[in-house]
């Protein structure tokens, strides 16, 4: 209901009930997840309400026949791997700004108070400039709400604890009555305020002490396609300029679908596998459908997801049952919704944007990396303040490099500028995360003297592609130019090198002339008879530079000055050149 109620334009609240049933029919046949349920969400609708609020509804059916195909395309063609690109910190920083803007934006529906805001400064803008202005009942009302919500939230503990069957029948019977009772709380306190609201108002709804929604449209919707043009405030909109309005939305809206729909989707799964390239069919469907009737976007709720696992659904059929009621509902029981006050609803949508905000993320992320926790324990152990603080501040800079960055960015930029360019933004940072890996992989270094032989060990970690290969190359000159040992060796070990590309292998041809020069030797060791290959394809006389051995004292076995062959030994600490560390416990640390 409150989809409806804050996603239009007047204050008809039936475009959030369109948006339901169509969805749960559709996914009968096409969905592979017994328990999601598809249908309007708050992202979805606090992403579309601009061009509803702006233009009208038509905007809104439009954008679902469009996300819809986009989303069945990207099925087809199982381009479902795309959304791997988008990491969790990135999601969790939208989905935690997202539910923060959502919630303040309901400050005006909760405290009665006049003025309209889109975006979450605006919102706290239009509350301290009418906060005189704060109405008693719906103040009360609002926040009873929230209050009666949040405790019947707990009451479903009240049922977990020992096994039913060592309980009495009447005890199994109480259990399971708070059990429902905490279940369906959503609906109860809709219920009680829709009774205050009758009781407390004439026959026509008026002189209510509450702020209420309105009359809703009874009836179900017209079946006919999706508009591809609209007229509003006496300007004509062919589909082109729609498109145009829309801007970075047309991708934002189906990208953002996807994401709730899949993670929806693995949450529920219960450790069975996702077809995800089912999903996006059965997803881009749905909205394709709904546009005929008239739906808003949808994808994957998790709240009436939640209500179905829990409800103990089997198949996908339980969205017949679904969809039916809404129908019902349509026809038989609108007239019912015009009592609703607007401060029920939006302390019901507080409560459930509470815990949409994952406040345990970033102590998650920062206990998951193993370079900040073994930076903090060189700081508990360091001897002086002053040693222990430059530990601790390279720890917040490390932190800085890692996930705590996309997530930081895209909560900030989604509160601060919109939803959308926050996604772009922190997707942006994740892609050049991405690529700077590939173009830095980390490069480990040791001098060592083996069978009498001064050697020069480098050791890259990963892939080395186009990105890295003039990295690579600055990297093994410039440690071999500062090793002043003269009868030098350099090797490079390539036994954690799975790839190279034709740029890479030039460039180790490179590295061997470059080398020569300096009248160094170069042996390539252990690296993949396929890379060895592409090297030799380049120039044939690289053949003789690379070796496969089972350590790296039979590589000088039988040379000239072979000397003592036993262990190598180790005469320097490792030093890893891309982090400039020379601290043991920092070699291995990533750049």
């Amino acid at each position: 209901m409150w989809w409806g109620e804050r996603y239009n334009v007047g204050p008809s609240l039936d475009y959030g009930l369109y948006s339901c049933f169509m969805s749960s029919f559709v996914y009968i046949f096409f969905g592979s997840c017994k328990d999601v349920t598809v249908g309007p969400t708050a992202i979805l609708g606090l992403l579309t309400q601009p061009y509803v609020m702006e233009h009208t509804e038509d905007f809104a059916v439009l954008i679902c026949f469009i996300s819809g195909v986009i989303i069945f395309i990207l099925g087809v063609l199982h381009l479902g791997f795309l959304v791997d690109f988008i990491s969790i910190p990135v999601t969790v920083g939208f989905t935690s700004a997202a539910a923060i803007t959502i919630g303040s934006s309901q400050l005006k529906s909760l405290l009665g108070i006049p003025g309209s805001a889109d975006g979450f400064l605006d919102t706290w803008i239009n509350f301290f400039r009418n906060i005189g202005q704060v109405q008693k009942w719906d103040s009360i009302l609002g926040f009873g709400t929230i209050v009666v919500l949040l405790a019947m939230r707990k009451l479903k503990d009240f049922s977990t604890g020992r096994n039913n069957t060592q309980l009495s029948p009447g005890l199994r019977l109480f259990r399971t009555f708070v059990w429902l009772l905490s279940l369906a709380r959503n609906a109860l306190v809709i219920i009680i305020g829709i009774v205050l609201a009758y009781t407390l108002s004439d026959e026509n709804g008026d002189n209510a002490p509450f702020r209420l929604t309105g009359d809703v449209r009874e009836g179900l919707p017209p079946f006919q396609p999706p508009p591809f043009s609209t007229s509003s405030n006496t300007t004509e909109y062919t589909f082109g300029d729609m498109v145009n309005i829309y801007g970075t939305a047309i991708g934002v809206v189906p990208l953002l679908s996807i994401l709730g729909h899949i993670a929806i989707a693995k949450a529920f799964a219960k450790g069975k596998p996702v077809d995800a390239t089912q999903e996006l069919i059965a997803l881009g469907l749905c909205n394709i459908g709904g546009s005929f009737v008239r739906s808003m976007p949808v994808t994957g709720s998790f709240t009436r997801t939640a209500v179905n696992n829990a409800s103990g659904v089997h198949t996908t059929l339980g969205g017949l049952f679904t969809g039916a009621f809404i129908m019902l509902t349509l026809a038989f029981l609108t007239s019912t919704f015009a009592f609703i006050p607007r401060a029920s609803l939006a302390g019901l949508i507080v409560c459930a944007m509470i815990f949409m905000v994952e406040y345990d993320i970033v102590p998650l992320l920062w206990r998951t990396s193993s370079s900040l926790a073994r930076l903090m324990a060189l700081g508990r152990k360091a001897l002086d303040l002053l040693t222990a603080l430059k530990w601790y501040a390279l720890t917040v800079v490390k932190a800085l490099e890692l996930d705590l960055v996309p997530l930081t960015a895209t909560f900030l930029c989604c509160l601060l500028i919109s939803l959308e360019y926050g996604m772009i933004i922190g997707v942006g940072i994740n892609l050049i995360s991405i690529l700077y890996k590939a173009a830095r992989p980390r490069v480990h270094i040791q001098h060592l003297s083996v069978c009498s032989r001064e050697v020069l060990l480098i050791r890259p970690d990963s892939g080395l592609f186009f990105p890295a290969a003039e990295n690579l190359r600055e990297i093994v000159l410039k440690a071999s130019s500062k090793d002043p040992r003269p009868s030098l060796t350099v090797v490079i070990d390539g036994s954690y090198v799975h790839s190279i590309d034709a740029t890479m292998a030039k460039n180790l041809k490179l590295i061997v002339d470059d080398l020569k020069v300096n009248k160094r030797a170069i042996i390539y060791w252990n690296w993949e008879p396929g890379m060895e290959k592409c090297c030799r394809g380049v120039d044939d006389n690289l053949a003789g530079n690379f070796r496969r051995t089972n350590t790296i004292e039979d590589v000088f076995r039988g040379e000239p000055s072979e000397g003592d062959c036993r262990n190598a030994d180790d005469s320097t600490s490792t030093v890893d050149i891309c982090t400039g560390a020379s601290d043991p416990e920092l070699s291995n640390f990533p750049k």
